[in-house]
């Protein structure tokens, strides 16, 4: 995955700074070490932490937050104020509406919509037999 970063940002955190970089295409922002493709979105007060990856295609709304080594994959579309937590794997073409909560290890299946405010636990997996396909 390519996609790049234009802006430096710094904070410190427990007495270390961490750097994040703004995503071209939306200004979110992107910690080192994670993977967004260059044609996914990312809304401007967005983060996605290290070891994450997100395909190409992807809409992350604003608020939203993709944890340590979550994978989103193509073309889904991640609500605002949506938590894909640490390890979850969202398939391509999912869509995870506002206020999603997704724990840890957590998967959804490809082309799946979860609902408004839905918490998944962690470990869960997510069909589309449970929630219905994505429009």
């Amino acid at each position: 995955m390519s996609g790049r970063s234009t802006t430096r940002v710094e904070f410190e955190e427990h007495g270390r700074t961490v750097v994040y970089r703004r995503h071209r295409n939306g200004g979110g922002l992107v910690a080192p070490h994670a993977a967004v493709e260059a044609t996914a979105f990312v809304a401007r007060d967005a983060w996605v932490e290290p070891g994450a990856r997100v395909g190409s295609g992807t809409t992350i709304g604003a608020g939203a937050w993709i944890d340590t080594d979550a994978h989103v994959g193509r073309d889904v579309v991640v609500g605002r104020n949506v938590h894909v937590g640490p390890g979850a794997e969202v398939g391509d073409g999912a869509r995870l509406e506002r206020g999603v909560r997704l724990g840890a290890g957590a998967r959804v299946e490809a082309r799946t919509r979860v609902p408004e405010d839905a918490s998944v636990a962690a470990g869960d997996v997510v069909t589309r037999a449970r929630y219905g396909i994505a429009a």
